[in-house]
C-alpha cells in the first residue's frame, strides 16, 4: 500500500521579504559603520554628540534585524530613520544617509504593501493552483 504524497506547505512571501529588510538593514549598518572615520576627523571624535549617536543607531538597526518577526517593526525603522535624518545638524554625513536610506526604505515599504495586496487577492504564482 503506497501513501499519498505529501503536498508541501506553502512558502510565506512575507517572510522571505523579512529577509530583504534584514539585508538592507545590515547594508545600512556598513555605510553608517563607514561614516565613522568622518566623525573622527570632522565631528570632534567618538565622545562627542555625534560619535555617541552613530554608535546608538548601529546598535539600533542591528538589533532591528532580530525585531523583524513582529508587526512593529516597521514603525521603529520609521523612528530610526527619523532620528538618523534630524541628526543631520549634529553631523550632515549622517544626516545624508539617513535621507538616502529613508528613500530606500520607501521603496521596500511600498514594496511590502504592493506584496500584502497581491496576498489578500490571491495573484502570487505560489497561490495559482
Amino acid at each position: 500500500m503506497t501513501t499519498p504524497p505529501v503536498k508541501p506547505p506553502p512558502k510565506d512571501p512575507m517572510k522571505a521579504f523579512r529577509g530583504i529588510t534584514a539585508g538592507t538593514l545590515i547594508i545600512e549598518v556598513i555605510v553608517v559603520a563607514l561614516a565613522l572615520p568622518v566623525i573622527a576627523k570632522l565631528g570632534g571624535g567618538f565622545t562627542t554628540t555625534a560619535g555617541v549617536l552613530a554608535f546608538v543607531l548601529i546598535a539600533g538597526l542591528i538589533a532591528t534585524c532580530a525585531l523583524l518577526k513582529h508587526k512593529w517593526s516597521v514603525w521603529l525603522i520609521v523612528g530610526l530613520h527619523v532620528v538618523m535624518v534630524a541628526s543631520w545638524f549634529a553631523l550632515t554625513a549622517l544626516g545624508a544617509v539617513g535621507v538616502v536610506f529613508s528613500l530606500v526604505w520607501a521603496c521596500v515599504f511600498w514594496m511590502r504593501r504592493d506584496l500584502a495586496k497581491r496576498m489578500a487577492e490571491g495573484r502570487l504564482p505560489s497561490q495559482q493552483v
